[in-house]
């Protein structure tokens, strides 16, 4: 074999051994010095292969109670006696897994060669910070509707909406309930002439686990219209992704009794 395919037989066989619980294949290609940045703290690190092997048992338990742990994908790099990998593992319980399809682990790890023969002397695993990435998706699909309503993509724009969704538009009825009520305010938006735009660019997404709120002025744009008004929206997160559950606009109330629409940041 070679260098490449040698080492992604030693990290697969880990793999399998993390997942397995089986602490002498998982720990036999690890060099003496191995240094191991995991998720949970030490923050300076796993030190040395004693300390390594005491890390493990808590994790086998987790896996033993049904969680899942295995490769994605993984990018080899090897030298004569050095190299270095990186990979991505579906990593988590099944309802973990369901409600957040997306979630991976990162892996990284260091490899020298010792007595011909390929070891480990560093790993670092980590997740993404989860409210940094809700924040991220969130503000992705605000973009996304911004150039699905530039195209008048109705299906598209429907995508990100929850099946019961309530909306607080600018004009009567007092709410409009379900995807279907919403999907005839978005087509008659898109109906109008010409070019339309929309856009948030002020966008503050607060966003926990599998709940965002966000905010800021939205500019609706037509041949015969140019206004600002206040956005805020709901979403939640289910297996398919981020949903819009609600949303409020309004226009200002001028002094006279009359929405202005003529207001702008």
């Amino acid at each position: 074999m070679t260098n490449e395919e040698e080492i992604r037989t030693l990290i697969e066989r880990w793999a399998g051994a993390a997942h397995s619980g089986d602490l002498e294949v998982l720990v036999e290609d690890h060099t003496a010095d191995i240094v191991m940045f995991d998720v949970p703290p030490p923050y300076d690190g796993v030190r040395g292969l004693d300390a390594y092997r005491e890390s493990w048992p808590g994790f086998f338990e987790w896996q033993a109670a049904g969680a899942t742990f295995e490769i994605e994908s993984l990018e080899v790099t090897a030298g004569e006696d050095v190299a270095f990998a990186f990979a991505l593992l579906r990593c988590g319980m099944p309802d973990e897994l369901k409600q957040n399809p997306a979630k991976r682990l990162r892996l990284t790890l260091g490899l020298r060669k010792e007595n011909d023969r390929w070891v480990v002397s560093h790993e670092h695993h980590s997740f993404p910070i989860e409210h940094l990435a809700a924040d991220s998706e969130v503000r992705e699909l605000h973009d996304r509707w911004s150039e699905l309503t530039a195209a008048k993509d109705l299906d598209g724009l429907m995508d990100g909406i929850a099946e019961d969704v309530v909306c607080y538009e600018h004009g009567e009825p007092l709410q409009y309930v379900g995807k279907p009520a919403v999907r005839e305010v978005c087509k008659a938006g898109l109906d109008s002439p010409g070019k339309v735009g929309l856009a948030t660019p002020d966008l503050t997404v607060l966003a926990r686990e599998d709940l965002a709120v966000t905010w800021g002025m939205t500019h609706v744009t037509t041949e015969t219209a140019d206004s600002w008004s206040r956005a805020t929206r709901i979403f939640q997160r289910d297996a398919d992704g981020w949903k819009l559950v609600h949303q409020h606009l309004s226009f200002p109330m001028g002094s006279a009794g009359q929405s202005r629409t003529d207001l702008k940041p």
